[in-house]
């Protein structure tokens, strides 16, 4: 297994928490990311999907991720959202939030427009040199974004642009994950953006995950990443086994809907959502419950916590 990955082997994309009437709470913010750290996150990713940028205005953006830094700036890596599907306005926030001293940005695939894959090089190139003293990390995430980032464009762009260092891969074909990596740059990593890919996918090359289980389950995320690569693969196999139940109950509706509610269960409220996005239902709730009993008394059981 390689060196430790630039950003870490297990990062969490922060869900955004808000007061009572669907403002940002930044100090609730803070309180989330030196939880999400003392509990074995090595990265945040901050104001991704799952921290509904939809629907967070830009200032709010550069609220939240300067309460962020603030909160545990220097402690481990941050990586902010700067992506859009409108390639001008990505590279001129991308720029505006280069300043505020972060070790990355993410920027996802342009969603609704539909761009061909010369479209997708020239997004992500234009955005890459306009920071190129900052990491960038591509999302591909097909399922939102209806667009495959193919292999031979990520190979492309990190190629030609030196500061795009790694993608969050949130696509199931594993055989994409090879491609990528026999032919990109040395040092280049895909980290998973699924949960419950993550072990297939470091099977295959990769270096860790972008996760959000992590809000609720960091320790044993951890335990099996660090039992996959010190070379004990029952151990890892195992316990991503006992916690898959527990991935697939977190998205049984749209992200980051029941990973809030999976907080709040532990007694960590971080506030409702804004709309489009709903309160998970009883029935819903009384599910992930269920999921998440069974999976902590697993994981006790087997010393896995």
């Amino acid at each position: 297994m390689s060196q430790h990955p630039r950003f870490g082997r297990l990062l969490t994309a922060m869900v955004t928490p808000f007061t009572p009437d669907l403002r940002l709470d930044l100090p609730r913010a803070g309180q989330l990311a030196r939880r999400l750290v003392e509990q074995g996150s090595e990265g945040l990713i901050i104001n991704g999907t799952t921290g509904e940028s939809p629907t967070i205005s830009r200032p709010e953006r550069m609220e939240l991720f300067a309460a962020i830094r603030d909160a545990v700036g220097g402690q481990v890596p941050l990586v902010a959202n700067v992506g859009d599907n409108c390639t001008e306005d990505s590279v001129a926030f991308a720029q505006k939030v280069a300043q505020l001293g972060f070790e990355g940005l993410l920027v996802v695939t342009p969603y609704y427009n539909k761009p061909p894959q010369e479209g997708l090089y020239r997004h992500f190139r234009a955005v890459a040199e306009a920071v190129p003293d900052i990491p960038v990390v591509l999302y591909n995430i097909p399922g939102r974004c209806v667009i495959n980032i193919e292999p031979d464009t990520i190979v492309r762009l990190a190629t030609d642009a030196p500061n795009i260092v790694a993608v969050k891969q949130a696509n199931s074909d594993l055989t994409q994950v090879d491609a990528i990596l026999a032919q990109t740059p040395k040092g280049f990593e895909v980290l998973s953006g699924d949960d419950d890919l993550t072990l297939e996918m470091m099977k295959h090359g990769g270096s860790g995950v972008i996760s959000v289980t992590a809000h609720v389950a960091a320790a044993p995320l951890m335990r099996m990443i660090d039992a996959y690569v010190a070379g004990d693969l029952h151990t890892a196999e195992e316990i991503n086994a006992i916690l898959t139940p527990l991935h697939k109950a977190l998205f049984m509706t749209s992200n980051p809907i029941m990973v809030k509610a999976a907080l709040r269960m532990e007694g960590f409220d971080v506030g409702g959502l804004r709309l489009p996005l709903i309160e998970a239902t009883a029935e819903q709730i009384n599910a992930l419950r269920e999921v998440r009993d069974s999976v902590n008394s697993k994981l006790k059981e087997r010393d896995y916590c």
